[in-house]
């Protein structure tokens, strides 16, 4: 089957062939974003204190750890996914986008591992 009409071109996913898993993903973090989010607001709302000791009590919790903690993957994996379409859409030169990429790439690994060991050492009572 040839590509003779503009659906078969649509459906044969373009040159990349990744384009729905990609949305997908997009779509997937963003629906893991709202409940997580949703259960942070009502944790916090439910804290009441929020002092130092009072937080890092509840954090101490291994399900509020675990959530807070998927929340913040959950995050910067869709701020990643959503900062590369930008990147890909508007940086034309290979040199540049892969540069831009590049650096989007280690910020949010970055980021996102300063997020993963700031939850963890608080949970574990600052010893981490």
């Amino acid at each position: 089957m040839g590509n003779g009409t503009s659906i078969g071109r649509v459906r044969g996913l373009g040159a990349a062939h990744e384009g729905p898993h990609h949305w997908l993903l997009q779509r997937f973090t963003a629906i893991g974003n709202l409940v997580l989010m949703t259960w942070l607001l009502v944790s916090l709302a439910l804290l009441g204190d929020f002092g130092h000791a009072n937080v890092v009590k509840w954090l101490s919790h291994p399900l509020n750890a675990t959530a807070m903690i998927l929340l913040v993957t959950s995050l910067f994996w869709h701020a990643k996914l959503g900062l590369q379409v930008l990147i890909e859409d508007y940086l034309h030169e290979a040199g540049t986008k892969f540069g831009a990429i590049a650096l989007l790439n280690l910020a949010t690994i970055g980021g996102g591992a300063f997020g993963i060991f700031s939850v963890a050492a608080l949970a574990l009572g600052g010893k981490a």
